[in-house]
């Protein structure tokens, strides 16, 4: 069966949002019956036998005031929520509980996911307590471990802290999210037993990849949900090479962009249960909606001019492996989060949150980042990233 199998037509669609162009505003409409085709897919969160949206909201924006998008959302399937303690410094969740307690009905209707960037159990509690008072809820679907960049993070104490939690009725599922050495994370995650759910960096550029292949089967025969993030795979398609015009032609033939084509080539991956996508507004999220409503699929060809296309602008993209290159930095320079915190200003356009996360790291690696040698680093690199000049252009453009 093709999992984006839908019985609505992208015209009508557009139709529905009320689209009259590109950039158009999106005007609200009313709420869909449930189980209507006006609503995206879903599929199975591993073995949980729960059913989530293809299509996830991510929640690093500004959701006090912007409840219209929350609402917006539910109407249109996506019923994923995601967010974070450490979101807007905690005013995402805040915002999540303003609009719950509102519409205290509609709680039912999302799979709801917070994190914790603590990995002490003491801390974990008083986190998970804090996220529950500010949503306004009983309990949240799936509880992560936030950013695990190792497995040396996640140990006994943590297992027995889930039980726990479960066993209180304050999470359903536990597992963490990962930017970093993803593959070898999900990996070792697959042996443990007791992961139920798993984030992690994958787009067109990492999925390809045997190491990333392996991984992925191992969680799905495992029973562990996969939501992928950072979809977009560093940014538009540009038009510098034959594979670039002939990728950006084909999405024009076909009625959608490339960012569009992007979230399409990881949905045609059923292991994957849904893609968590950073909508800040109405436009980005009818658009996204619309590639999930869309039941023209990619072909073999285009996928494979992805991977093309992937392979002659591989330096051009950190595909998080850090244990490599850091290990050949002095100082323990986090190389990994900081081409993270250049990607948000660049391709995601965010350079506030780039700046905010680029003033946490300590002061004595911001102040001497610039003069540092990383050329065995770069040496290291599969991806031949010119590394020492990326750190360099991360302090004058966010220091």
């Amino acid at each position: 069966m093709n999992p984006l199998k839908s019985t609505v037509s992208r015209r009508r669609f557009l139709k529905i949002a009320g689209l009259t162009g590109a950039g158009a505003l999106v005007r609200p409409t009313a709420a869909p019956a449930e189980n209507t085709p006006d609503q995206i897919p879903t599929r199975s969160f591993g073995r949980s036998g729960l059913r989530v949206s293809i299509l996830s909201l991510g929640g690093m924006f500004d959701i006090p005031n912007n409840q219209l998008l929350l609402r917006q959302a539910i109407r249109w399937g996506v019923t994923y929520w995601d967010t974070a303690d450490c979101y807007g410094g905690g005013r995402s969740e805040k915002g999540i509980g303003k609009f719950f307690r509102r519409y205290p009905g509609e709680r039912k209707k999302i799979f709801l996911v917070s994190k914790s960037d603590d990995r002490d159990p003491d801390g974990m509690t008083r986190l998970l307590n804090r996220s529950l008072e500010r949503m306004g809820t009983a309990y949240i679907d799936l509880y992560f471990v936030h950013g695990v960049g190792s497995m040396y993070e996640i140990d006994n104490d943590t297992r027995k802290w889930a039980e726990r939690a479960k066993a209180e009725g304050k999470i359903r599922l536990f597992g963490f999210s990962t930017h970093s050495n993803m593959e070898r994370c999900l990996m070792e995650a697959s042996k443990l037993g007791w992961i139920d759910g798993i984030m992690m960096t994958y787009n067109y550029r990492l999925m390809h990849t045997p190491e990333m292949k392996a991984a992925v089967a191992a969680c799905r025969k495992a029973g562990i949900g996969l939501t992928a993030m950072k979809t977009q795979g560093g940014g538009q398609v540009r038009t510098q090479t034959s594979t670039e015009l002939d990728l950006a032609g084909r999405f024009v033939k076909k009625g959608f962009t490339d960012k569009q084509a992007k979230l399409k080539a990881i949905w045609e991956n059923p292991a994957i249960s849904s893609i968590c996508s950073d909508m800040p507004n109405l436009t980005i999220l009818a658009a996204n909606v619309s590639a999930a409503l869309d039941r023209k699929r990619l072909s073999a060809s285009e996928i494979e001019l992805f991977r093309q296309y992937a392979e002659e602008t591989r330096s051009d993209y950190c595909a998080g492996c850090s244990r490599i290159c850091e290990t050949h930095v002095a100082g323990s320079v986090p190389v990994g989060a900081i081409m993270r915190y250049l990607m948000y200003d660049r391709d995601y356009g965010d350079h506030n949150r780039a700046r905010e996360h680029f003033k946490t790291l300590p002061g004595d690696i911001r102040e001497n980042l610039a003069e540092m040698d990383f050329q065995a680093a770069e040496r290291a690199c599969p991806r031949n990233l010119a590394i020492g000049r990326l750190m360099k252009e991360a302090c004058q453009e966010l220091g």
